[in-house]
């Protein structure tokens, strides 16, 4: 079953389920699904549907911090909550360790001394971090800390 389809026999599921929180969010990720589709002009793989999902996910941080610091707790829980229902359908995120390792691999791989060669490397470790949910600040991070 493509992950499509799955997301599609979920908001069946959530709609029995009587769970209206994850039954939008699950109608909002199709909603995006489906403008993807159209946009390419055919159906969706797995990967791009992976890539529509990690863009969701990113969206949700994004928000969730700007109402952390508007003082909106409320609805910073609201986009935390959609982001659990979105990981679902997500591989296994890539824990601090594994950034860190794959960072100072990275930077043995490519050789990189200065913050000139920061591009490389954060490419070298996404290519190392390849299968996993990373968020890519996270990466940036560690890169900017170990070459300054």
């Amino acid at each position: 079953m493509t992950l499509n389809k799955k997301i599609i026999a979920d908001i069946t599921d959530a709609m029995r389920a009587k769970d209206a929180a994850r039954l939008s969010t699950l109608r909002m990720v199709k909603a995006n699904l489906m403008n993807r589709k159209i946009e390419k002009g055919g159906e969706l793989t797995d990967e791009e549907v992976q890539k529509a999902l990690q863009s969701l996910v990113k969206q949700r941080r994004d928000s969730i911090e700007q109402y952390e610091k508007g003082g909106r707790a409320d609805l910073a829980a609201k986009e935390a909550l959609e982001i659990s229902h979105i990981e679902a359908y997500l591989p296994q995120s890539a824990t601090p360790e594994e950034i860190e390792q794959a960072v100072a691999e990275a930077m043995v791989e490519t050789g990189a001394t200065s913050m000139k060669e920061m591009g490389s490397v954060m490419k070298a470790a996404q290519a190392r971090l390849a299968g996993k949910t990373v968020d890519g600040r996270m990466v940036s991070e560690s890169v900017k800390v170990k070459l300054a």
